[in-house]
């Protein structure tokens, strides 16, 4: 029998100059991204220390009463956070109740119903809208929506739904829920919460319509054409195929929303009445946290000037706390889809 040749050890060449630079380079590239990556933690967690720091003599002060206190009195140096966090959550609920359902809409149209040369126009407008600026919403809507609120569609909600008609006999909705507090109001001008949340849905709609819009284009197509193949409405293809397909990214846009809507500053200033008095009435003149800080910021000293730093903290966990809860939703959504 002849045998077998014996095994020849591999020569390794030694490593030459270019891939030694290569290498170099690699590690690099990687502390360079690495720091990229830490630059945005860091602006984090600064922003979060400074306004924290900056607010530790409100906190020291006031204690857990700064959270849950109405007062707002420079006079007097007594301040909480109450209307200002109230005013904020309420206009970002209204602007997203309003803008959800819309989105959908226009999502919905250009991308399954619109005819080919209706969907390019009709998209060029919405990502228009995206790039104005927030004060121009806000010039509009004191100027030009405002009035027109306070005239039209304050009178009827006041009259129907509300617990302070024109006649003094409020309906039977206003007399026996809750409905009549939400419209009840003697204010007589047209700013206020229920407006500012208009604005600000207005404002949010071309951003949550251009997520929508552009994942409910990722759908298989042979995925619609099954359904349809099947029998299946639009209405049906809608909801049963394209939202379910979609549904972690759509809930991310609408999150994305949300926390333009916490955040905005001038739009809401314009129209939210800038009053700090609690009123369960979105009729009423209200505050956000944005807008009491840009209206006061500047002549504050003192206390007052840390109460307001005490809120820009509170609005940075309240801006926290939304984007946790989007991101939980979409790992539970996730892992129910078995990713």
């Amino acid at each position: 029998m002849q045998a077998e040749p014996s095994a020849v050890a591999p020569v390794i060449a030694p490593p030459t100059e270019r891939a030694l630079r290569d290498a170099r380079n690699d590690r690099l590239f990687g502390w360079l991204l690495k720091a990229c990556a830490l630059i945005v933690l860091a602006s984090l967690l600064g922003a979060a220390g400074a306004t924290l720091w900056g607010g530790r003599h409100a906190f020291s002060t006031f204690g857990w009463h700064f959270l849950v206190s109405d007062a707002w009195d420079p006079g007097n140096d007594q301040y909480g956070a109450l209307v200002p966090v109230y005013g904020t959550i309420a206009t970002s609920f209204i602007a997203l109740l309003i803008a959800v359902p819309v989105s959908f809409g226009i999502a919905l149209y250009l991308s399954e119903v619109a005819p080919p040369w209706l969907r390019t126009p009709v998209a060029s407008a919405i990502e228009l809208l995206a790039g104005i600026p927030s004060i121009i919403y806000g010039m509009w809507g004191l100027f030009i929506f405002a009035p027109f609120f306070a005239d039209h569609i304050k009178p009827w909600l006041a009259n129907y739904l509300g617990s302070k008609p024109d006649d003094g006999h409020p309906s039977w909705i206003a007399e026996h829920t809750f409905i009549g507090k939400l419209f009840g109001s003697d204010y007589p001008f047209g700013a206020g919460v229920l407006t500012a949340g208009i604005v600000l849905a207005i404002m949010i709609i071309p951003f949550i319509s251009s997520v929508m819009r552009e994942v409910f284009q990722t759908v298989p197509t042979r995925l619609k054409e099954s359904a349809y193949a099947l029998g299946s409405s639009t209405w049906e293809v809608s909801w049963d195929i394209v939202l379910p397909y979609t549904r972690s990214a759509v809930i991310g846009g609408i999150f994305l929303g949300l926390g333009r809507a916490l955040g905005e500053t001038m739009a809401v200033t314009f129209v939210l009445g800038n009053a700090m008095q609690l009123s369960p009435s979105l009729l009423d003149p209200g505050a956000s946290i944005a807008s009491t800080i840009a209206n006061q910021f500047s002549e504050a000293a003192g206390l007052q000037k840390s109460s307001l730093m005490a809120l820009a903290f509170l609005l940075f966990v309240v801006t926290f706390i939304v984007l946790l809860i989007a991101r939980l939703m979409l790992r539970q959504l996730a892992h129910k889809e078995g990713r």
